[in-house]
């Protein structure tokens, strides 16, 4: 895995393209709070690999992430878009979540102590790990339950769209929590 490691932000960037395009590409299909988290989720993300570990880039982008999150749900309670919005919407939670967990496991090390060549990802310590750790495996849950229980839209296209969208999701959080 320690090869997989270094290339863990560009493989990030690309599930998080891959989502924002395949949101885009749904069209009328998403609705605007949907689509400008993707979006929004692809473009930080993006920043994120060109930024590299910097701290500061991190908690801006955890704070973006949140925002967007919270201005995803404006509006959607009760409609047939609500779950929808309601997975990107943990999606951005838990890659906040993440992101600061990097941030907090930087700034507990000792100054002292040179980085490592493997000393990649989350220290896995804390309150900020062990929920980002659920919020994976939630996230991933969730795009396997829910392309079993929400009822499909009557466009085929739409609904394969949407479907690599959630995968491309799943697996940029997977990345960004587990290996970034």
């Amino acid at each position: 895995m320690d090869h997989l490691v270094p290339a863990a932000p560009w493989l990030m960037a690309l599930a998080g393209v891959i989502s924002g395009v395949a949101c885009l590409a749904a069209g009328r299909g998403v609705p605007w709070q949907a689509r400008q988290m993707a979006l929004l989720r692809s473009a930080s993300i993006l920043a994120l690999a060109v930024a590299g570990g910097e701290t500061l880039p991190r908690l801006v982008i955890g704070v973006a992430l949140l925002l967007s999150a919270m201005v995803g749900t404006i509006g959607v309670r009760g409609s047939r878009s609500a779950p929808m919005c309601f997975h990107r919407a943990v999606v951005s939670l838990v890659l906040a979540i993440c992101l600061w967990d990097t941030v907090a496991a930087q700034a507990a090390a000792p100054a002292s102590v040179p980085a490592g060549a493997h000393d990649h990802g989350p220290a896995f310590t804390g309150v900020l790990s062990v929920l980002g750790i659920i919020g994976v495996i939630g996230v991933v849950l969730w795009t396997i339950v829910s392309e079993r229980v929400i009822e499909p839209s009557s466009d085929r296209r739409t609904d394969t769209l949407l479907a690599v969208e959630s995968w491309a999701m799943a697996a940029g959080v997977a990345v960004l929590c587990l290996a970034v």
